[in-house]
């Protein structure tokens, strides 16, 4: 059986939800899944003060694991536009691998958070998305198949790059169902992919 890797950074939680999402879609499709988070820069002194959410269960990554996934699909939120430095961070030490080509032709995904509608969710995407196309992954997005990324009657994420949540300036708005409903679409969809490329 296949196996996916659901690698996340949440700063506040609601990359993580979408994370968990994700890893239920690929459940759902019947393919092994694992959630795993890159490690945090920030002290935790300092992350404390700032009201990070620092009781996440996911176990902590490593970029020597990354070639045991038959997929990655990578979730972070923006800074400013682009991925922020942990995730950034975790796929600087991955020269090794990509000079080996350890991980080409694997499936990738991505999906982000942003505070507002326009805050950079589709140029975040595009950053993550940087380095698995530097990897030689085969990239999914999200397709239009997820109905939910059309709908206008309500403040909603969702693109056609990848699974998002809107988490408004102060980070009180929750993923909401349609985004969660995305993130599992979009594991579910990335699954799929990974039993048609890995079939023997």
């Amino acid at each position: 059986m296949p196996k996916i890797l659901v690698l996340y950074y949440s700063t506040y939680g609601h990359v993580e939800q979408m994370a968990y999402a994700v890893a239920d879609g690929v459940k759902a499709a019947g393919v092994e899944v694992e959630v795993k988070r890159v490690p945090e820069l920030v002290s935790e002194e300092s992350a404390q003060r700032h009201h990070f959410k620092t009781d996440q269960k996911a176990p902590i990554a490593l970029p020597s694991e990354l070639p045991e996934y038959d997929g990655i699909i990578v979730g972070a939120p923006t800074r400013f536009g682009r991925l922020p430095a942990q995730m950034a961070n975790f796929w600087d030490q991955t020269g090794g691998l990509w000079a080996k080509g350890g991980l080409i032709g694997k499936v990738g995904a991505v999906f982000t958070s942003t505070a507002s509608q326009h805050g950079g969710q589709e140029t975040t995407l595009y950053s993550l998305m940087s380095n698995l196309l530097h990897h030689g992954l085969v990239i999914s997005g999200l397709p239009y198949s997820y109905q939910g990324q059309l709908a206008v009657d309500e403040v909603t994420g969702g693109a056609p790059y990848g699974a998002t949540t809107i988490a408004a300036g102060d980070g009180s708005r929750q993923p909401s169902q349609n985004e969660l409903d995305g993130a599992k679409f979009l594991g579910s969809h990335v699954a799929e992919l990974t039993k048609k490329l890995t079939a023997k």
